[in-house]
């Protein structure tokens, strides 16, 4: 009976680092996304991105700005090695994405049922998970 158990005990600390690694890159490759997908509709200036900007007051060339920062960064999240570049993308999107949710709270913008809060405080959580859970070779 102890052999079982130290054989599961065993299983599961070898285990432990896979699962991380599995975390990891499922929330980073879903954070990536969401960032690229967004950035690419602030470029082309589809999906409500100008009524948006509108609304809480900012000139519309700022899509272009975090359209190309956004791309530029989830692309660094996913390439190999560069590591201070990655800390930088991860607090970039940090505070992009809870401006965001402050700019539109300020300008009394909720969105439907607080989305357009809810949605970058999800994406600034997603980011924070992903920096959390990066591996020792991702880490300055």
């Amino acid at each position: 009976m102890s052999k079982s158990i130290g054989t599961e005990t065993t299983v599961k600390v070898a285990s432990a680092p896979q699962e991380k690694k599995i975390s990891y890159w499922s929330v980073t490759l879903l954070l990536a996304a969401a960032v690229m997908l967004s950035g690419i509709g602030q470029l082309m200036q589809f999906g409500g991105n100008v009524e948006l900007v509108a609304k809480i007051g900012y000139p519309l060339y700022i899509l272009t700005i975090l359209g190309i920062w956004k791309v530029l960064g989830s692309i660094a999240l996913v390439l190999p090695g560069f590591p201070r570049l990655k800390e930088w993308v991860h607090a970039g999107i940090f505070f992009l994405m809870t401006g965001a949710a402050l700019s539109h709270a300020f300008a009394n913008d909720y969105g439907d049922y607080g989305f357009n809060i809810i949605l970058p405080l999800f994406y600034a959580a997603l980011n924070i998970a992903s920096w959390a859970l990066r591996p020792k070779s991702r880490m300055l």
